[in-house]
């Protein structure tokens, strides 16, 4: 099942915005606030906040299930909030609607450990499109579903860190991008960065400026196991 663009037909589960047996599909009509920030020469890097989950705990985040129900809840992690995720042959997620300027904030930033990494997974086919964790980026096609993009950052369960593959469901549409493996350790925090900006160019060719949401999920709907991880802020920021 690949949730990869969150909303609307079993086609657009074809095309990676979802996974599950009653299909869904891409981000219809997301909202698409402008944030058009300049740092200033010498000035702290901008940042725009996608996650706070202690100060705006869930506020903004919209919940899709796609086949059972993934549950998430915010969490004390020692002196921070985090959300956790536990999946027992589930799969749901949360996005959010946020249109980021990427030639102002390219990098995008969170942290996340999975407790339970998922085992025997061949990724890249149907029956094997679970991940104990993954954070994706979406570019609305709008009307033109078929113009939908995704790139997933994904803890993979089989492929090695650094591989990329097209999604089994959506093909070419929704990258898949394994940016932790089996090889990281279970239950260990690890903070990231990527520039989407880069890594969309590099996916998908030509120039693309905005994205139009972020999800989170963790699904083992496919493969039938059980699993739990954590998510902690997410933010864009300028460098």
């Amino acid at each position: 099942m690949s949730r990869e663009l969150i909303n609307t037909s079993h086609e657009a589960k074809n095309l990676g915005c979802s996974k599950g047996k009653s299909g869904t599909g891409l981000f219809y009509g997301l909202g698409l606030l402008l944030l058009l920030t300049t740092p200033a020469h010498g000035a702290e890097p901008t940042k725009i906040t996608i996650g706070d989950f202690a100060a705006e705990g869930l506020t903004g985040w919209e919940e899709k299930s796609f086949s059972g129900k993934t549950e998430y809840q915010l969490v004390k992690e020692g002196d921070s909030t985090v959300l956790k995720a536990t999946s027992r042959a589930a799969a749901s997620g949360l996005f959010k609607k946020k249109r980021i300027d990427l030639q102002q904030t390219p990098y995008l930033n969170w942290r996340w450990r999975v407790d339970k990494p998922l085992h025997s997974l061949d990724e890249k086919t149907k029956s094997g499109d679970d991940y104990g964790a993954r954070i994706y980026v979406v570019i609305d096609g709008g009307v033109f579903f078929w113009n939908t993009k995704a790139i997933n950052y994904v803890w993979a369960s089989a492929s090695p860190t650094g591989e990329s593959w097209p999604n089994a469901f959506a093909g070419k549409s929704a990258m898949m991008f394994a940016l932790r493996s089996s090889t990281d350790k279970a239950a260990t925090w690890y903070q990231e960065k990527r520039n989407v900006h880069a890594d969309l160019r590099e996916f998908f060719g030509p120039d693309i400026r905005y994205i139009d949401g972020v999800a989170i999920m963790t699904d083992t709907d496919n493969s039938g196991q059980q699993t739990t991880a954590q998510y902690g802020d997410i933010f864009f920021t300028s460098d």
